[in-house]
């Protein structure tokens, strides 16, 4: 199992903070991922999946959603949206 940084999102609307993450990613590792994708490898435990914001790691897990599965951070004991700090993948 990797335990894997995400540097980047996209989203289909970026400004829309209603809108869900399309795709996940990290340019240095060459990897850029589906939402779904990281979600099937996250409930596998094939990966784990982090933020790095501030100097402050936040893991990623999987929320089931009223309109379905989502990921999200989870840091410093609380439900966060670091993810959505992150900048638009390449």
């Amino acid at each position: 199992m990797a335990d894997v940084q995400v540097t980047c999102i996209n989203k289909q609307d970026r400004n829309s903070s209603h809108e869900g993450i399309t795709h996940l990613g990290n340019p240095a590792g060459n990897w850029k991922w589906t939402r779904a994708q990281v979600i099937a490898s996250i409930e596998a435990k094939s990966n784990t999946f982090y933020t790095l914001v501030n100097g402050n790691r936040g893991d990623i897990a999987v929320v089931n959603g009223q309109t379905g599965k989502y990921v999200r951070t989870y840091a410093d004991g609380k439900w966060n949206d670091n993810l959505l700090s992150l900048p638009e993948c390449a």
